[in-house]
């Protein structure tokens, strides 16, 4: 008996609508519509980011991360998002920014996963505390996400783990433990809502009776803090074959008693990934010579 070969693009070629929407996505003047950035300037390890006045940036988060890079250049620019391209220590970097939440995540992990080569995405930026042992500017390095928001579950049930890759925890932890910075290895927390959703009242102090223990059962779960895109990154990039992270700096923690404090952390968790890439580039390159010495060794 013989089988049909699977294809993964199946569905896809039956769709009745298939052509009129473009497999690939958008284009304007031959680039990715959205994100307007050049596909092959892009480089392997992307750091994205958020403009959230929480993290007090003293400008886009991707331009005030680009000075830290050598030869650093623009190279893409729409009205959603700035991308730039440089290297830190010899490796080189793409850092994007955009605006929150996971839908928005979705545009430009698209257009990466899509159009470029790049086969690393890390999250860097804010978030709350959940966890009582998690102090205001302290770094939480992801080793997955609760996917506790919508846009992921248009993609595959919420059963599916948003693990991070182990390479990127590994890397960003050697990297925060040479820096002496503290942070916290463990599950973030990923939701829509950055109010009620996250145990915060809404307008007037509405709140509805199951918003309240909202926190409290997350803690117990033991989840560290929340955010709003890492489970688009991780999510996204698992499904696709890439490595996905995130590196978030904690502003704040409710159930400690901790008030806000803007920008908490926030340079610690650039430092982390800035560093932490520097930590998976040798992790590659070591990985690549052992498979070069495995295949000249099995010809």
């Amino acid at each position: 008996m013989t089988t049909t070969p699977w294809n993964p693009h199946r569905l896809y070629d039956e769709y009745r609508y298939a052509e009129n929407v473009p497999r690939r996505g958008l284009l304007v003047d031959g680039r990715p519509a959205l994100s307007q950035i050049d596909p092959l300037r892009v480089a392997r390890y992307v750091l994205l980011t958020v403009r959230d006045p929480l993290c007090a940036y003293d400008e886009d988060p991707a331009t005030q991360l680009a000075r830290r890079l050598d030869d650093a250049e623009r190279i893409g620019a729409s009205g959603m998002f700035t991308t730039w391209t440089g290297s830190y220590r010899g490796v080189p970097v793409t850092v994007v920014s955009g605006g929150s939440g996971s839908p928005e995540a979705e545009l430009i992990m698209h257009e990466l996963l899509e159009f470029t080569d790049a086969d690393t995405f890390i999250r860097v930026g804010g978030s709350g505390g959940y966890h009582p042992k998690v102090e205001p500017g302290d770094v939480v390095i992801a080793s997955g996400v609760v996917r506790d928001e919508g846009m992921t579950q248009a993609y595959v049930p919420a059963s599916y783990p948003a693990v991070a890759s182990h390479d990127v925890v590994i890397a960003m932890a050697r990297a925060a433990g040479r820096l002496g910075q503290p942070f916290h290895i463990g599950v973030t927390r990923s939701s829509d809502s950055d109010f009620c959703g996250v145990g915060r009242p809404s307008v007037g102090g509405y709140f509805q009776p199951w918003h309240v223990d909202i926190l409290d059962t997350w803690a117990r779960a033991g989840v560290l803090n929340g955010d709003r895109e890492s489970a688009a990154i991780v999510t996204l990039a698992a499904l696709f074959g890439k490595r996905g992270g995130s590196v978030c700096s904690v502003a704040d923690n409710v159930i400690a008693g901790r008030s806000f404090v803007a920008g908490a952390g926030h340079a610690s968790g650039m430092d982390i990934a800035l560093e932490g890439l520097v930590e998976l580039a040798a992790l590659d390159a070591a990985a690549d010579a052992g498979a070069g010495l495995l295949a000249s060794a099995n010809p």
